[in-house]
């Protein structure tokens, strides 16, 4: 084996032990971070490492943040310090928050979860979208080789389903149901279909279509919004922290082709209510975002 080779093989062997580590260190910096404390047993019986590996993994997190933990003797155990900062985007509260969410909705096991005690969770119920896993694949694969598929559509603008050629080409989710992005060859147009309203998909072929034609989705427009101006100005403070604004307002960057979805999910698709504490937020730039809004169906 030539020098290159040899060096080449022993990298190839080395990756996966500093990824690992790196994995482990973001445990740490995790465990520090949300519950105050950690053992060695909590990374052997998370990652399967024999003792000594879990004693070098915390050494080398002392080597990179020496004030962020101390051990405890009497408790016999590791425990963040007063001056912790965390390493890791991986310890902030989002993820924090998202591994809860996906811990009690089952998205996520609690043993490939870094969280250890949580604290107890529910979730608003909503009803179960179904839809089949075939034709999901199926998207997933024009999607993948660009090609058109057949489907047996149902829209809640027809009285009976349609079969209609779509060349899909992404997917996008509500915040409720899950649809497909795609150039419908019926209407000669990009439009949404939700995927669980798909009865069957058919044969698929070639397709001349580019994703890139998609202008409602390749183009980006930012949603200005800022509290409700009749709430009183304590309430207006109250939104602004809620919502992380700036100088009273915030902007966030949508797809034009799901701006309806945007507003709906946010409660600005009126643009009055029945009180300021019904509508605590308002899209100061409604004139520039309806003209944008046409043609988000299938």
């Amino acid at each position: 084996m030539s020098k290159n080779a040899s060096s080449a093989a022993k990298a190839e062997t080395r990756q996966p032990s500093r990824w690992s580590q790196e994995r482990r260190l973001e445990f740490i910096d995790f465990r520090l971070r949300w519950e105050g404390r950690l053992n060695r047993s909590d990374l052997t019986s998370h990652f399967s490492i024999s003792v000594p590996q879990a004693s070098l993994d915390i050494a080398k997190y002392l080597e990179m943040a020496p004030t962020n933990m101390a051990y405890n003797k009497s408790a016999r155990v590791y425990v963040a310090s007063a001056a912790f900062k965390p390493l890791f985007v991986s310890s902030s509260a989002s993820q924090y928050l998202n591994e809860l969410l996906s811990v009690q909705t089952g998205l996520l096991g609690p043993e490939a979860s870094f969280l250890g005690w949580r604290p107890t969770t529910d979730v608003v119920p909503t009803p179960g979208r179904q839809l089949s896993s075939d034709t999901l694949a199926g998207l997933v694969t024009a999607i993948r080789e660009q090609r058109s598929v057949s489907v047996l559509y149902q829209s809640m603008a027809q009285a009976a389903p349609q079969r209609r050629a779509i060349s899909p080409h992404a997917l996008a989710n509500d915040g409720f149901r899950w649809h497909v992005r795609a150039f419908c060859h019926f209407r000669q147009q990009f439009r949404d279909f939700v995927i669980a309203r798909i009865l069957n998909i058919g044969d698929s072929e070639d397709t001349y279509v580019e994703p890139a034609a998609d202008e409602h989705w390749t183009r980006t427009v930012e949603l200005k919004i800022a509290p409700n101006p009749e709430l009183s100005e304590a309430h207006r403070r109250v939104i602004e922290l809620d919502y992380g604004m700036v100088g009273g307002k915030v902007g966030l960057a949508c797809r034009q082709a799901l701006l309806y979805y945007a507003l709906k999910h946010l409660g600005l698709d009126q643009v009055t209510g029945s009180s300021p504490q019904a509508h605590q937020v308002v899209l100061e730039n409604r004139s520039e975002i309806e003209p944008l809004l046409a043609g988000h169906s299938g």
